[in-house]
């Protein structure tokens, strides 16, 4: 089948990156290019829509927690409808599209109405955020491996796997759930010291970016005294220390050696 303007039906599902515009990748630039309609979501940086060609319906469908936005069926019956009106279907969004995007739902209901689909990965918030803040999520003598949780479910609460991830000595990044974080706090406290180091990060890789580092016992006055808001990422580890650890211990290195 064909699109009512000549077009062959397509999705393209693009990861846009964790925020700043040029974090996006260079085949999801070009795929851009050849959009017909754009469906972006709200933590996409705006600045991406001028990789698209200016003539374009670009849409903005939301998806941001305690913000108006479509229901995820009613972005899903959109695509169908667009392909079939416009063609090429740019699905834009935040992150990358398979890391709590949803992003696998789109390309399956497409697909059941005869749309094939293809996907462009995006760079993660979940390492790209700690990163860019000097906080590795693995490191050797720190930690072996990494878990990323959600902070909200679908059922609007924090992911059942949190008490597991607590009890590994993994770093522990969690998305979406800031809002939660007296709970994430509470159960965390259950199997982890209070002294375990904890970031939290908003607006990462932006002009705007805060953070605040403490402890699980008193990240939550942090963050209320430094005002920090939503969207924002936890890291819990010890590897929210290690820059400053590697730092003290090769400068206590050098002028040991240098006596």
């Amino acid at each position: 089948m064909i699109a009512a303007n000549g077009n062959t039906p397509h999705l393209t599902l693009i990861g846009a990156g964790p925020g700043d515009p040029q974090l996006i990748t260079l085949k999801a630039v070009n795929a851009l290019a050849s959009a017909d309609v754009v469906l972006y979501d709200a933590l996409i940086n705006k600045e991406l829509l001028a990789y698209a060609p200016v003539n374009i319906p670009k849409i903005f469908v939301g998806k941001r927690a305690g913000q108006p936005s479509l229901k995820q069926d009613e972005i899903n019956a959109l695509i169908v409808e667009y392909a079939y009106l416009y063609g090429n279907v740019v699905r834009l969004k935040g992150g990358d599209p398979f890391v709590f995007g949803r992003g696998q739902e789109e390309i399956a209901y497409a697909y059941a109405y005869g749309i094939e689909s293809t996907v462009i990965p995006g760079i993660s918030s979940s390492i790209a955020v700690p990163e860019l803040q000097k906080i590795p999520v693995t490191a050797r003598g720190y930690s072996e491996s990494f878990w990323v949780v959600t902070g909200t479910t679908k059922e609007g609460e924090v992911s059942k796997d949190l008490p597991l991830a607590a009890q590994s000595t993994a770093t522990l990044v969690i998305l979406m759930g800031l809002g939660k974080l007296q709970q994430i706090v509470q159960e965390l406290l259950k199997y982890r010291s209070s002294k375990t180091p904890i970031a939290v990060i908003q607006n990462g890789t932006l002009p705007t970016e805060k953070s605040v580092r403490g402890t699980l016992e008193n990240i939550e006055a942090l963050v209320l005294s430094n005002e920090i808001k939503a969207p924002a990422i936890i890291v819990i580890g010890d590897v929210v220390n290690v820059h400053q650890d590697m730092v003290e211990k090769i400068i206590e290195r050098e002028f040991n050696n240098s006596l």
